[in-house]
């Protein structure tokens, strides 16, 4: 059974892993965004879609996340090492 991780905490723990492959600094912002995806959700504006985009402090880069992919993740202090390795 997986643990889910609440959106705070993935919020910032997304922020505070964060090391900007442009200018190599680290700390960032988070913002979700939800999108709606094709044919019937998106005339019914159903959003299925999450994601958080990760904006570097120092430079303004930004990345995108599919929180799908990382919610409920048991292991996600080691995606989020691997994704934020130099």
């Amino acid at each position: 059974m997986s643990k889910r991780i609440a959106k705070k905490q993935l919020d910032f723990m997304l922020a505070q892993q964060f090391k900007c492959p442009k200018c190599k600094s680290s700390g960032a912002h988070v913002e979700r965004v939800a999108m709606a995806g094709t044919g019937i959700s998106r005339f019914m504006e159903i959003q299925t879609y999450t994601y958080a985009f990760v904006s570097c402090l120092n430079c303004g880069f930004t990345e995108s996340y599919n929180l799908k992919m990382l919610e409920g993740r048991d292991d996600l202090g080691q995606v989020l090492d691997m994704l934020f390795m130099n």
